[in-house]
Order: C-alpha cells, then structure tokens, then sequence
C-alpha cells in the first residue's frame, strides 16, 4: 500500500487498507428479515389493541366478570405504573417519560439484535419481534391514556397474579424463549 493509499485508507475509514470485500469476509448471516419482523410485531400489536378495545367497551373500570370461578377472571384495571405496579405511586409526568424514553431505547435494541440474528435462529428471532410488539401495545396506551389498560386476572383462592394484558403476555413469552436461548447456550455468535 502505498502513501496515497494510506491517506485514502484512513480517510474512508478503513485504516487497515483492507478492500470491502477482504472487510465483508465475516459478515453475519441474514436474518429473517423485515417482513417476518413487521408481521409478528405487528399480529402482537393488533390483538393486543383489539383485546384492550373489547375491555373498554365492555367491562367497567375495577369491575371483573368470572370465567373459571376461582382460577381466572377479565377484570378492566389502569396500571398507571410498570411491570407490578413498578413507580405507580410516582409523578405521573416523571413516570410517562420515564417509561416512553426506556421502551424507545429498548425497542431500538430490539431491532438491533433483530438484524443480527441468523435465518438460523428463527424462534429468537420471533421472540424479539414478539418483545418489540408487546412493547409498542403498552407504548400506545401510555401515549393515549398515560397508562396501561390490563384484564387477564388469574388467582388461586387467596393467590392471585397481577392482571395483565396481551401485550406482555407477548413480552414475557419473547424474554422466556430469549432466556431459554442463553441458559441453553443457542445464542448465535
């Protein structure tokens, strides 16, 4: 390499003066790509607003209507905070912005590690987009109410799990097969 080739090296950031094709050598898999990403997130996003549609219309706030008695009920209940109430008792606007600007920052790391994530790894690849989508479903609820409507109430006489709603349902089996993939050593490289 000579002179002339260094300073245009180092220039175009390629100090190594290795060609584009020498430097794409090890590039990384496809992945499976925007649309199976879009169409997961977004089948997410639309049960999740459909479901919250019905609660609002049909189930008055704090109200709950038994469907297996002493197991599972829909209930309609404002979760003004994060996962189990997390800052509810917080400053309302503190705590929005709090909560938009985490979602945003972690779908934007979602997306990320989307595209890095081999053909090869497809149930990874749709548990991240099931993340992104049950993230988006709880992100319009805290825009359009400033918190999150949930209704899936489950209980076990005096045991009961804080109710919740479609979207984390979707949240919480995407971290599942995430961790399933790190326990189990899946993760690609």
């Amino acid at each position: 390499m000579n002179n002339n080739d260094a300073k245009m090296a180092a220039r175009s950031g390629n100090a190594s003066g290795r060609s584009k094709k020498e430097r794409e050598g090890r590039r990384r898999p496809p992945s499976l790509g925007a649309r199976a990403f879009v169409m997961t997130a977004a089948l997410v996003v639309i049960l999740d607003q459909i479901t919250k549609l019905l609660v609002l219309g049909g189930v008055p706030l704090y109200h709950r209507i038994r469907v297996i008695p002493g197991f599972f009920d829909l209930t309609h209940i404002r979760n003004p905070g994060g996962a189990f109430g997390f800052m509810a008792a917080g400053s309302p606007g503190i705590r929005n912005l709090l909560f938009i600007g985490v979602s945003g920052i972690a779908m934007g790391m979602i997306v990320y590690f989307y595209r890095m994530t081999p053909k090869t790894h497809a149930w990874l690849a749709s548990a991240l987009a099931m993340i992104f989508g049950g993230a988006v479903g709880n992100l319009i609820d805290r825009l359009r109410f400033g918190e999150v409507v949930d209704f899936l109430y489950f209980y076990v006489g005096a045991y009961h799990w804080p109710a919740f709603n479609v979207a984390d349902s979707a949240i919480t089996i995407g971290i599942t097969i995430f961790i399933a993939h790190v326990v189990l050593g899946k993760m690609p490289e």
